[in-house]
């Protein structure tokens, strides 16, 4: 009966109320597990760690008085069954309608001292006609006994500090102002001194590339020396190589800025010595000494501010619709999600993520199983979180229509009990954001680097064996043709967006655009208002060819000339997709750094057919280029790491070992990876651990060789009988990790008694090398031939199948730059398009299906 009353069951009369005596006997045994919060502590009043229920859902929130975690009516029990912690505080906010006066109206404001939670009150309710008022009590399970708060008198003087610093805790995720809710980054120690080198180095407004390979996204300029690098590479290889860090382990240059990512408010920048993102106060100075003038990148070419240009008003108003009578949407499905401030971008893109079958299947689908298994801290679980957000979204629960207006009056008699529409997602973004340089910040961001961001976090954090962003992976065969030799190299990579350029120049209504721009240009020079935008309208089949045309390759090196050459380079899909997300490439930057965005209509196509896009391979009568590395500079510095790569265990560098664990990989078998290949890098460690993933010592703790460090006495340690001549596998696999073929780096160690140094100039002085047969025999016939076949990865996931595909989601963006602006998302459901503005979900009248930025496409059978 009392768990009933409690918790709404049948048969309830009330929780046990305990005598004034018998509370302190009552809470004695359960002293050890009641802690005063420290700092540092989070302390959640505001959201359930495993839903969306809040002191304002009908069954309030609990918060664990030892973890300070909080739990609603639902998920409680499982916390204490899991934990053991018996003593909860239990916070309900209750709404009423205010008392009337004599007059029928509602009696003078006063200061209401019934409100004590650090609560959003809800925007639906008008506060001059409802009252709140905040109730706190101790909950002790199993038996549900309550003591209502404040209970000085009678609570031991430890339990009511403890309750009163809970009480009087700022959530961790309060607001700092209307248009932030996370707190402010530091500013770091380095930029009021920073030194920049008088170095002439000038930024250009487009084309970068990183210093040290080939890389085009992810790039961040170095602001002592002006160095462009590109960022932190993932698992997958995406993201980039770590050029960036190892350009800060080499130099000690402190400070990098995203390139893209600069706006008259700011940018992303990150301290690599302080190992996280800062604020640089001197910015724009610091970015004018590279020639980026970061405080006008906000005008236009005529001068005028964003807000002030007609053309970008009639892009918002188009996107989202407005001057359209829209019908609100509720239920399962249709849960929209609150903006926490230039948030949009994850809110779009969560949208349509769950509106997939798979992701609705691996999590909401697993939900019991993921719950119950989650850590001891559920907000800090990703499987936890997208699980959560995912029923939030598809359960209907946080979206119900309102109150019919003749059932109000009765409501209002008693109590208000509030309809929730819309959830926030501030302990996801919190999660998925943290660490992270650019998406931990409280400005606008790309809602296409958000979503690769997400599907690298699915990746990590996998449910066994069952991964949904496989639906998006699908391997892209690249053909390099040497055009002075003709002779051609394929190779295949995965990707999980197609990209598609915007084809001005195919413009279908040239003659109105030129008029518009000398009409536009008149009008400013005659200060009179701009003429209504004539936008461009780009066929998609133009941009699909745009696609499918060769590119040039920049400083393309030619195997078979052993020199560099020019080179071209077409892409094709070695395997289609389950699911086809096609991102239309829009912006870029003009001169002087001002953001562009090619404000274009694209007739995209509900059905879309690529198989004309199908790989065909090595065709009949082409050549391949030789199997030949470029030459490899080494700097002298990374020579003498490679003639030491033998280091004390103590110097192993812990940085590369936990971005490697953050991975996945055991702990220990990070750290073999980073001594065996000599503090290298994480990039070349992770070469290492794919080629000894599979061996049975893997994981075990790192044993030291009974050799010195020089490499060449490694033979008589990895010899043996009728293998003394077998090179150490820990310099196979350096030389391997620098692009050289496994049997070129065993024939150079043999040749050389495997000496290192001698070993890579022997590689240099013979690029004629080819595998004869008798070394192939030899190395099958080799106890440890099996490396080899170890040493090649897995082959990618892939869901091949036709390619043919129909549009079910769409994302908009308006304003200028994915730095600035709002995103929306529009999605097909039960026949008809929704459109997904933040919290408010309407059927669409009228979807903009030709001003999207991203869409999305599922598979059909042709």
């Amino acid at each position: 009966q009392r768990r009933g009353a409690l918790f709404g069951m049948p048969g309830g009369s009330g929780s046990r109320k305990m005598a004034a005596g018998d509370i302190g006997e009552l809470l004695v045994p359960h002293m050890p597990t009641i802690r005063v919060p420290r700092s540092g502590d989070r302390v959640y009043k505001n959201e359930c760690a495993f839903s969306y229920d809040s002191p304002n859902s009908e069954g309030g929130l609990y918060v664990c008085m030892n973890t300070f975690l909080a739990f609603g009516r639902e998920h409680v029990e499982r916390h204490f069954r899991k934990t053991g912690q018996s003593v909860y505080m239990h916070l309900k906010r209750h709404v009423r309608e205010k008392v009337r006066g004599a007059s029928g109206g509602a009696l003078p404001k006063r200061r209401n001292s019934k409100i004590f939670l650090d609560l959003d009150t809800d925007d639906d309710l008008n506060s001059d006609d409802y009252e709140y008022e905040d109730e706190a009590k101790l909950v002790i399970f199993p038996d549900h006994y309550e003591i209502a708060l404040p209970n000085i008198e009678e609570l031991p003087a430890l339990v009511t500090i403890a309750c009163d610093a809970v009480l009087s805790s700022k959530s961790p995720y309060r607001k700092q102002d209307p248009d932030t809710w996370e707190n402010e980054l530091p500013v770091s120690k380095y930029a009021n001194n920073l030194t920049q080198l008088d170095n002439g180095v000038r930024i250009p407004p487009s084309g970068w590339k990183c210093a040290r390979c080939d890389l085009r996204e992810n790039l961040w300029l170095n602001l002592t020396d002006g160095s462009v690098l590109c960022g932190k590479w993932f698992f997958d290889s995406s993201g980039g190589n770590g050029h960036a860090l190892e350009h800060y382990r080499d130099m000690g240059y402190p400070l990098a800025v995203k390139l893209g990512t600069i706006t008259p408010d700011g940018a992303d920048v990150y301290s690599f010595q302080e190992e996280e993102p800062v604020l640089d106060p001197h910015l724009a100075k610091h970015l004018a000494h590279f020639g980026i003038d970061m405080l006008h990148m906000h005008g236009t070419e005529n001068g005028l501010r964003d807000n002030d240009i007609k053309p970008r008003v009639s892009e918002w108003e188009v996107i989202q619709e407005t001057g359209t009578k829209l019908k609100p949407m509720y239920g399962p499905g249709y849960t929209g999600l609150k903006n926490l401030g230039n948030s949009c971008y994850l809110s779009s893109v969560m949208q349509a993520i769950f509106s997939i079958p798979e992701f609705q299947r691996a999590y909401v689908g697993n939900l019991p199983r993921i719950f119950d298994y989650s850590p001891l801290d559920p907000t800090q679980d990703f499987n936890t979180q997208m699980t959560k957000l995912g029923h939030g979204l598809l359960s209907g629960q946080y979206s119900k229509p309102p109150v019919k207006s003749e059932l109000i009056e009765q409501v209002m008699k008693e109590e208000h009990k509030p309809q929730q529409n819309g959830i926030s997602p501030r302990m996801f973004k919190a999660f998925v954001s943290k660490s992270h340089p650019e998406f931990s910040s409280n400005r606008q961001q790309d809602a296409q680097e958000f979503f690769l961001h997400l599907v690298n976090l699915v990746e990590r954090n996998r449910i066994g064996s069952e991964n949904p962003s496989d639906v998006f992976r699908f391997l892209v065969e690249e053909r390099i043709q040497c055009c002075q030799t003709r002779k051609v190299r394929y190779t295949e990579r995965v990707d999980y967006l197609m990209q598609l350029p915007v084809a001005m120049e195919a413009a279908t209504n040239k003659d109105e655009l030129i008029a518009y721009e000398l009409t536009r240009r008149e009008a400013e020079a005659n200060r009179r208002p701009l003429p209504e935008l004539v936008r461009a309208k780009i066929p998609f089949s133009a941009c699909l060819q745009a696609f499918s045309e060769p590119e040039n390759v920049d400083d393309f090196w030619s195997s078979a000339l052993q020199a560099k050459s020019a080179g071209v380079k077409t892409s094709r899909f070695a395997s289609f997709p389950e699911y086809l997300v096609v991102q239309i490439k829009k912006f870029t930057f003009g001169l002087d750094w001002v953001p562009k965005k090619f404000d274009v209509s694209i007739d995209m196509p509900d059905l879309l057919d690529i198989n004309h896009l199908r790989a065909r391979g090595l065709q009949p009568g082409e050549e391949e280029l030789p199997d030949i590395s470029p030459p490899i500079v080494i700097p002298d510095d990374s020579k003498d790491r490679l003639m030491n790569q033998l280091i004390d265990p103590s110097d192993i560098d812990e940085s590369s070992v936990m971005q490697l664990a953050e991975m996945g990989f055991p702990l220990e078998a990070c750290r073999k990876a980073v001594y065996f290949t000599g503090n290298m890098g994480a990039e070349v460690a992770f070469n290492w651990i794919i080629v000894h993933m599979e061996e049975p010592d893997f994981a075990e703790p790192l044993t030291m060789p009974g050799y010195g460090g020089a490499a060449s006495a490694g033979a008589s340690v990895f010899g043996a009988t009728g293998l003394d001549n077998q090179p150490p596998e820990e310099i196979v696999a350096i030389i391997t990790s620098m692009g050289f073929h496994r049997n070129q780096a065993v024939q150079a160690l043999r040749a050389t008694n495997n000496n290192l140094e001698r070993a890579l100039d022997w590689i240099f002085s013979h690029p004629e090398f080819e595998e004869d047969s008798d070394f192939v025999i030899e190395m099958e016939n080799n106890a440890n031939a099996n490396i080899i076949s170890e040493a090649k990865p897995e082959g990618p996931r892939v869901k091949d199948g036709s390619g043919m595909y129909e549009l079910f989601a769409f994302i908009s963006h308006m304003g200028t730059s994915t730095m600035s602006g709002h995103y929306v998302c529009h999605i097909k459901k039960e026949g008809r398009w929704v459109i997904y503005n933040d919290h408010r979900v309407c059927a669409s009248e009228r979807p903009p299906k030709d001003l999207g930025y991203m869409y999305f496409y599922h598979r059909v059978p042709r």
